[in-house]
């Protein structure tokens, strides 16, 4: 936590009188700043954040509602506690201070031992918010790596086993998020794809996440059509959902030798197909329902036939639903527009370009939810699909016992009430 003697104290006030009062009472318990006016106010604010304001209200040029009003519009001021130091006492001035967005509030004259006692409880408060919101940010960037580390990134191992290429981007909206993507080795004639969005966004949907994760994987090693691990995972997840999320999903299965690809979609975005010759396309004609509503749902399977060359793109609503400055939105005919444009690319060029095309159309707007984009491209690599010691499959064996771990622990938590989701 930062000592106060460490704290800036920015004094507002046109009046050099009051400002030598305050610095006398002020200089041995803080580092001070001082300005003659709001137009130095805000300069000095933006040279160097103070950690608490002193503000006289009447003074040429802008009054001190107006420059409470800026620093509150400023996101390094933005929390900065602020105090009124006035003559003006009238109830209708007061409430119009705290209305600007001020912390506190004291009349002239003004008795120094009360602005000394003022003035430390405002720094303390701070402080013990600025410690706070620091733990909890250093708690995100660590469950931001468990996540993170969760989904694939390196898919080396499985492109030496089967005759595909892969290429993978997620950026949560912040630091956190229900974004999901995973390949699973399910045997040598088998390779299952999936993507899934959780609804909401950062830690509750990052939780929810790591269930429906491991859930995923485990699913896709035991049963063979992606239909039925999508009724698998949804019978599973709304049995054991307090908190009413959901998440779309969609899991496709490639078996290599015959390039036959089988979708099944719960309610998530159409994946796009982009032949090696020809125009881009949907893989998939309905969305179906998203997993998490009701139990003993069905869901249709699409069958696609890949030929080398061709690539299938899966991605989340951060893609599709992107905004600019404008307000406009990304859109589905963007999309395809963009995704043929990168047809004859790698699969992950493929990726990192959509992506950055998404940034492009975005501009300077803030990203409004997590983007998740992974793609699947055939392609022949002298692949052999013979078992070797320290291989892929080997690799699969230990996933499957981590990911049940996992599983088994979260189911624990959620029924003992260790963990909830709000």
């Amino acid at each position: 936590m930062k000592k106060l003697s460490d704290c800036r104290v920015l004094l507002v006030d046109d009046a050099k009188a009051n400002l030598d009062i305050l610095v006398e009472g002020l200089k041995s318990d803080h580092k001070l700043s001082l300005a003659l006016n709001g137009e130095m106010a805000l300069q000095s604010a933006i040279h160097t954040s103070p950690d608490l304001v002193l503000l006289d209200i009447v003074m040429p040029g802008l009054d001190g509602y107006e420059v409470c009003r800026r620093l509150r519009q400023r996101p390094e001021t933005a929390e900065v506690p602020i105090m009124f130091l006035s003559s003006l006492e009238e109830v209708q001035n007061k409430t119009r201070g705290f209305e600007a967005g001020a912390n506190d509030y004291l009349t002239k004259p003004f008795d120094m031992l009360e602005v000394k006692a003022r003035v430390r409880s405002l720094l303390k408060a701070k402080a013990y918010t600025d410690a706070v919101k620091e733990q909890i940010a250093s708690e995100l960037r660590v469950a931001r790596e468990i996540q993170m580390g969760m989904l694939p990134h390196d898919f080396a191992a499985l492109e030496r086993v089967y005759p595909v290429r892969f290429g993978a981007v997620l950026e949560p909206a912040r630091e956190v998020g229900g974004d999901l993507y995973g390949v699973c080795a399910a045997g040598p004639e088998r390779l299952v794809v999936f993507l899934g969005d959780v609804s909401g966004k950062s830690l509750p949907a990052s939780l929810f996440m790591v269930r429906v994760i491991s859930l995923a994987r485990l699913l896709s090693r035991e049963i063979a059509e992606p239909g039925r691990i999508l009724a698998r995972l949804n019978d599973e997840v709304t049995s054991d959902n307090p908190s009413g999320m959901f998440v779309t999903f969609l899991c496709g299965v490639f078996v290599p030798s015959s390039g036959r690809f089988t979708l099944a979609n719960g309610g998530h975005c159409r994946p796009v197909l982009l032949p090696a010759s020809g125009a881009p396309r949907w893989a998939v004609k309905k969305l179906g329902t998203a997993l998490g509503f009701e139990p003993g749902l069905e869901f249709e399977r699409t069958e696609l036939m890949l030929s080398e060359g061709d690539t299938l793109i899966f991605y989340t609503d951060g893609v599709s639903e992107a905004f600019n400055p404008q307000e406009e939105c990304y859109g589905s005919q963007r999309l395809l527009a963009d995704a043929g444009s990168l047809a004859h690319q790698s699969a992950p060029a493929i990726a990192a370009g959509l992506l950055q095309k998404v940034r492009d159309f975005a501009g300077v707007a803030p990203q409004s939810d997590d983007i998740a984009i992974l793609t699947l491209k055939v392609g022949r690599n002298g692949a052999s699909s013979s078992r070797q010691e320290g291989g892929p499959m080997d690799e699969v064996r230990y996933r499957r016992d981590a990911d049940e771990n996992v599983l088994q622990l979260t189911k624990r938590l959620f029924q003992g009430g260790q963990l909830t989701i709000t």
